[in-house]
């Protein structure tokens, strides 16, 4: 089907309109001279990619940093048939594609400057992915390092965190079958389209892991790995997440980039202590020494990771606030999800939990100690 037949099929309605205005998004996302940074600006600029490709020459060279190249390359994008090929072949592979102003677009990365103007998505990013984890480390993983990467990744899904990595050899590998061996969420971010997945020798996992999270990536499907989009994948990696944890690194290493942007963006950055022969663990002892949090446990980052920007649902039914309560037992989170905000009697806690006296009053003082709750008075708690 070329371009104008296209344009003919989709137009008429509100859903055919849509349907071209991501044709037209795909376009303009194809421009490899239109970076993030600059077709980002352009979209919130103009609103839709409708309207920046029908822009005056003027009304695109009045936006600040906007010149005549980017002009150029606006104008290429008008050309839709290479974007409607795309389009179809992800309608085939029942690859979704969401747009930088779609409510399904992830908030955490529509908040950075250089946000993507889209994303293709095999499988499903869901609301409880807000509550992620990043785990990276270097393709020349040791076995120490690989047996790490797997048990925290197994322990965050456990405790219902999704962990986010690159697909890479070694260390990235370990988390997501780490998460797999959970029964949890993992996300898959690629330096390629989802048409040329790198290395090849994980096409496998990334099948598998779509159909228990997503394989993510903000190149066409057909865009082979190329060495300066790796750096582009890992600020999508440090964005999505709450915080990013190096598992293992030598001192030159593409994890200790994803860390860096990780900390740019005012998200943690956690790293395992190792060997100090160790060449692999170069990196992760040098971002201790520069201020990273060093953890040993499971435990220990969950409780660094502290209370949410904002409250998050999960799949059970419950608000989230700290990503300590991920930690609670049965007992602790029921007591918990018993006290409001606003406050409440203990009495009428105890009234509205199964358990007796004895044992929310002793729940409560460990709420307490974990700064989850705080005492209003001698008769009355809040949620913090």
């Amino acid at each position: 089907m070329q371009c104008g037949d296209s344009r003919d099929a989709i137009s008429g309605t509100d859903h055919s309109k849509h349907l071209f205005s991501t044709i037209q998004l795909i376009s303009l996302a194809m421009q490899s001279g239109l970076g993030p940074c600059t077709l980002s600006t352009l979209l919130k600029e103009f609103g839709t990619a409708k309207s920046v490709l029908a822009a005056s020459t003027a009304e695109l060279l009045s936006i600040h940093g906007v010149g005549e190249k980017t002009v150029k390359h606006v104008r290429e994008a008008n050309d839709l048939d290479q974007a409607g090929e795309v389009f179809r072949w992800c309608e085939r592979h029942r690859i979704n594609i969401i747009p930088q102003l779609s409510p399904s677009f992830p908030r955490s990365l529509s908040e950075m400057p250089d946000a993507p103007a889209l994303l293709y998505v095999q499988g499903q990013l869901v609301s409880e992915d807000r509550l992620s984890v990043a785990v990276v480390g270097t393709r020349h993983a040791t076995p120490y390092g690989i047996t790490q990467a797997g048990r925290f990744s197994y322990g965050l899904a456990k405790a219902g965190i999704t962990v986010v990595s690159g697909l890479a050899r070694g260390i990235d590998a370990a988390a997501h079958r780490g998460a797999l061996d959970a029964g949890g969420r993992t996300v898959a971010v690629l330096g390629s389209g989802l048409a040329k997945v790198y290395p090849g020798e994980h096409a496998a996992l990334a099948d598998e892991l779509s159909r228990s999270g997503a394989v993510v990536s903000e190149y066409a499907p057909s865009c082979p790995p190329r060495c300066g989009q790796f750096p582009q994948r890992n600020r999508l990696i440090a964005g999505l997440t709450l915080g990013t944890l190096v598992v293992e690194a030598p001192d030159r290493s593409g994890a200790l980039i994803t860390a860096r942007l990780a900390g740019e963006l005012n998200r943690d950055v956690f790293a395992l202590p190792g060997h100090i022969n160790s060449r692999a663990s170069r990196g992760c002892n040098q971002l201790i020494r520069d201020g990273a949090i060093l953890v040993q446990s499971i435990e220990e980052l969950i409780d660094e990771l502290g209370p949410l920007s904002e409250e998050i649902s999960t799949a059970e039914g419950y608000s989230i606030r700290n990503s300590s309560e991920l930690s609670l037992n049965e007992i602790e989170t029921c007591v918990l999800n018993a006290i409001q905000p606003t406050g409440n009697l203990i009495d009428q806690v105890i009234a509205n939990t199964p358990y007796t006296a004895q044992q929310v009053l002793a729940v409560i003082s460990v709420l307490e100690i974990r700064r989850l709750i705080r005492r209003l008075s001698g008769q009355y708690v809040s949620r913090i």
